[in-house]
C-alpha cells in the first residue's frame, strides 16, 4: 500500500472523531477515511501513513449506506462538512455515538462501570444559539459568499442561507447581510494576502428569550457607512428580536473571531438566555453551551450525578460564565468557580447577582495557580475543561484534594480517556457514565462521568498459598536491557526503563523503592502509552515474570 493508490471499500464503522474504518481485502489492511457514513461504499486515495496506519482521502461515494434513509435537509449538503450525518435517522446517529464512546472508554476504565447511553437533544435541528459564519467566495474569484467552509477546504466558503442547525431568524439575517455587501461590491479579507474588509458574521440568539445579537467582524482597511445595513436588519420579519448590532474591528493576521475594538451600531452589546429557571447575560465572546435545551439536559444530569450536596462546598473548575455552578448553588453550601477568561468571570459574577445567589464565588485565573490561593477545601469537584482536557500539571493538584466525588464533563472523549487514566491511578473509580447529544448531525457529543474515591476499607480478601509463590524471583528473570531488546525486536518499539518499571509495578513485580520516581514533588512523570504497556507485558510473559 503506497501513497496515491486508489481503492474501493465499505465503511464498516465510524470511530471518533469522524474516522471511517475501511477494510481493503487485496491488501488485508484497514484504512482510516474521514467524512463518511457507516455502510457507504466509497472510492478513496491513500494520502498518508500515521503511526503505521494508512489514511485515505474520500474521492467519491459509490453507493449510499443502508442507514441513509432521509433526504438532505439543506442545499449545501454534502459539500459542507457541518452536518455530516443528516441523512441518517437520529436514532442511528445516537447508536453510532454510543459505540464510539464504548470503544474508547471500555479499554481505559478499570473494572465494571454503568454506561447509561446517550441522552437525546430535545431539538434535533435549529438548536444552535451561536454561529460563526465566514465571508469568502465559493470558488476562486467567484461572487461573495457568507456561510461555512467547504468540507476539507480552508478557503472556499459556501453560503449557508438555509442552515438547519440554527433558527430561521439567523438564516434571514445572514442573507440580508450578504445581499447588502454584494450589492455594494465590498471586498472580503483574504487570509494569505492579508487584504480586504469583510471577515465574519457572529450571530447569537437566545433559544428561550428570542433575543438576537448581530456582530459584524471586519478589518479597518476600508470604511463604510453601515447605517443602511442597520435599517435593513431591523426591518426584517423575525420570530425573535434584534437587541444589539455590533461592528467588531479585527486586524489580527490569524483567522480567529476577536475584537480590537467594538462599536455599538444599535441597542446593546449583550442579550439574555434562560436555563433551568435562571437568567444569564451573554456578551459576544462569552462561553455558553451552544444548545440551550441540550444544556438543560446536561446540567440536570450533573445535578443527578453529584447527588446530595447540602452543606457541602463545590469547586466548579473551568467554570466559564458559571452556569453549572449557579445551577448547583441553590442546593449547596457554597460554590467556588475558577475560569481563566476574565470576561467570563465578570459575567458569572453579574449573573449570580441577577439570580439572587449569594453563595457563589468566581475567581479569574489559571486553575493550576488559583488552587494554591484558595483557602477553602472542596467536598465535591465538577470539571468542565476545554477540548484538550486538563493540563497535566493541574490534574494532580485537583486529585490531591481527595474528595469523595468528581463529576467530569467532556466535549472530547479522547481527552477524557487520557485524564481518566491518571485519575484512576490516583485512586478514583469510574462509577457511571453517560453522554448528552448537544451536537446533533455532527461528530461531537458531550460525555459526563461520575468518579468516586476508593477508601482504604474498600478491600478484597483473598487466600494465597505462599509456598506456591516465588515472590522474589520475577525481577531476576530478565534485565531491563533484555526487556528493551525483546520489545524492539518483536514490536519495533523503543521503551524506557521508566516505562518498564511502571508496568512492573502494575503487574505486582517488586521494583526498587525510589526507582525512576520523580526528583521533586511537583515533577511530571510521563505515563507509559497503552501500546508500549502491552508490548512490555508481552515481554514479561515471555520471560515468565508474570
Amino acid at each position: 500500500m503506497k501513497k496515491g493508490q486508489i481503492y474501493e471499500g465499505i465503511i464498516e464503522r465510524v470511530d471518533f472523531p469522524n474516522k471511517g474504518i475501511v477494510f481493503v481485502p487485496e491488501e488485508e489492511q484497514y484504512v482510516i477515511v474521514k467524512n463518511g457514513i457507516p455502510g457507504q461504499k466509497i472510492r478513496f486515495m491513500i494520502n498518508k501513513f500515521k503511526r503505521g496506519n494508512a489514511e485515505g482521502r474520500l474521492l467519491e461515494v459509490l453507493e449510499k449506506s443502508p442507514l441513509e434513509t432521509r433526504e438532505p435537509v439543506c442545499s449545501i449538503f454534502p459539500a459542507c462538512g457541518g452536518c455530516m450525518y443528516q441523512t441518517m435517522p437520529y436514532e442511528e446517529q445516537v447508536k453510532m455515538k454510543e459505540g464510539q464512546i464504548r470503544r474508547i472508554m471500555d479499554p481505559v476504565v478499570k473494572g465494571e462501570y454503568l454506561f447509561e447511553g446517550v441522552k437525546h437533544s430535545p431539538k434535533e435541528f435549529h438548536y444552535r444559539n451561536k454561529m460563526e459564519f465566514s465571508f469568502g467566495d465559493e470558488f476562486k474569484d467567484g461572487p461573495l459568499s457568507l456561510g461555512l467552509h467547504k468540507k476539507g477546504s480552508t478557503y472556499d466558503v459556501l453560503t449557508a442561507g438555509d442552515c438547519q442547525l440554527v433558527h430561521e431568524d439567523m438564516d434571514k439575517i445572514l442573507l440580508c447581510v450578504l445581499n447588502y455587501f454584494k450589492e455594494r461590491n465590498v471586498s472580503y479579507y483574504k487570509k494569505m494576502q492579508h487584504v480586504g474588509y469583510l471577515r465574519h458574521l457572529l450571530l447569537r440568539r437566545g433559544d428561550t428569550t428570542g433575543e438576537i445579537l448581530v456582530n459584524l467582524v471586519t478589518t479597518t482597511q476600508e470604511e463604510y457607512d453601515l447605517t443602511l445595513l442597520v435599517e435593513e436588519l431591523l426591518a426584517l420579519e423575525l420570530e425573535g428580536k434584534i437587541v444589539g448590532i455590533l461592528h467588531i474591528l479585527n486586524d489580527s493576521l490569524s483567522d480567529v473571531v476577536k475584537s480590537d475594538e467594538t462599536r455599538i451600531l444599535y441597542g446593546q452589546d449583550f442579550f439574555y438566555e434562560k436555563l433551568l429557571g435562571l437568567e444569564f447575560k451573554i456578551t459576544p465572546f462569552s462561553f455558553f453551551q451552544p444548545n440551550s435545551k441540550g444544556a438543560e439536559v446536561l446540567y440536570e444530569t450533573v445535578r443527578e450525578y453529584i447527588g446530595d450536596i447540602d452543606n457541602q462546598v463545590v469547586f466548579d473548575l473551568f467554570s466559564g460564565t458559571g452556569t453549572i455552578g449557579q445551577v448547583l448553588a441553590p442546593v449547596a453550601k457554597k460554590v467556588i468557580g475558577v475560569e481563566i477568561i476574565e470576561e467570563a468571570v465578570e459575567a458569572a459574577k453579574e449573573n449570580a447577582v441577577r439570580n439572587g445567589l449569594s453563595n457563589c464565588k468566581f475567581i479569574a485565573g489559571d486553575v493550576f495557580k488559583v488552587l494554591d490561593e484558595i483557602e477553602e477545601k472542596p467536598d465535591v469537584i465538577v470539571l468542565d475543561p476545554p477540548r484538550d482536557g486538563i493540563h497535566p500539571k493541574a490534574l494532580p493538584k485537583i486529585l490531591n484534594y481527595g474528595v469523595d466525588k468528581i463529576v467530569y464533563i467532556s466535549c472530547k472523549m479522547t481527552s477524557l480517556a487520557r485524564d481518566l487514566e491518571m485519575m484512576q491511578l490516583a485512586g478514583y473509580r469510574v462509577e457511571k457514565m453517560t453522554a448528552v447529544d448537544q451536537f446533533c448531525e455532527t461528530v461531537h457529543v458531550e460525555t459526563v462521568v461520575l468518579l468516586s474515591q476508593q477508601k482504604p476499607d474498600d478491600t478484597i480478601e483473598i487466600d494465597l498459598d505462599l509456598d506456591e509463590l516465588d515472590a522474589t524471583s520475577a525481577e531476576l528473570k530478565a534485565t531491563y536491557q533484555e526487556i528493551k531488546d525483546y520489545v524492539l525486536k518483536e514490536f519495533g518499539l523503543k521503551v524506557s526503563s521508566l516505562y518498564i518499571s511502571q508496568v512492573k509495578r502494575k503487574c505486582g513485580i517488586e521494583v526498587g523503592e525510589n526507582y525512576n520516581l520523580p526528583k521533586s514533588e511537583n515533577a511530571r512523570v510521563p505515563q507509559c502509552p497503552k501500546e508500549k504497556e502491552e508490548a512490555i507485558k508481552a515481554a514479561l510473559k515471555y520471560y515468565a515474570m508474570i
